[in-house]
C-alpha cells in the first residue's frame, strides 16, 4: 500500500470522528427537533457547528468512496475503524461525555482488532469488475 492510500485511510478515520463531534456540538446547541418539523430541521444546518459537521462528514463520504474504490469493504470498515479512538478522545476531553470503562475496553478490543485486519490484503482475489457501455457492470470472464 502506498503513502496516497494511507492518506485516503486515515482521511476516512479523522474526518468521520471530526464530524460527529462538530454535528454533536452544534446540535446540543440547537436544542431537541423533530423529523415531523422539517423547518426546525433546515433551520439546524445553519448552525455553524452543524454545517462544519457535515461539511467534515462530507469529506468523509469522499475518502470513503475513494477507499472502497480500490479495497474490498471488510478492509476498508475495520481499517477506519480507528476513528472510534479518536472519537471517544474528543468526546472526553472536548464534549466532557463519561465514558465507561466497558466502552474503552470495547474501544481497545476494537483497535487490537484493526491490526489483524490491515496485516492482510487489501483486496481479495476476484475478476476486475469494468462498466459495459450500457452501465451495467462486467467483469473480464464475461
Amino acid at each position: 500500500m502506498n503513502l496516497r492510500k494511507y492518506l485516503v485511510l486515515a482521511g476516512v478515520s479523522v474526518f468521520a470522528p471530526l464530524g460527529d463531534s462538530f454535528l454533536s456540538y452544534g446540535m446540543k446547541q440547537v436544542g431537541n427537533i423533530s423529523m415531523r418539523n422539517i423547518p426546525d430541521l433546515l433551520l439546524a444546518i445553519t448552525n455553524p457547528w452543524v454545517g462544519i459537521g457535515i461539511i467534515l462528514l462530507l469529506g468523509f463520504f469522499a475518502t470513503y468512496m475513494t477507499a472502497l474504490s480500490w479495497a474490498d469493504l471488510t478492509y476498508v470498515l475495520p481499517a477506519s475503524s480507528l476513528g472510534y479512538v479518536l472519537l471517544a478522545l474528543i468526546a472526553r476531553f472536548f464534549l466532557h461525555e463519561q465514558i465507561s470503562l466497558t466502552r474503552w475496553l470495547g474501544i481497545a478490543l476494537v483497535s487490537t482488532g484493526v491490526g489483524f485486519v490491515t496485516s492482510g490484503p487489501e483486496v481479495t482475489g476476484r475478476p476486475p469488475r469494468h462498466l459495459a457501455n450500457d452501465g451495467s457492470v462486467a467483469t473480464e470472464h464475461s
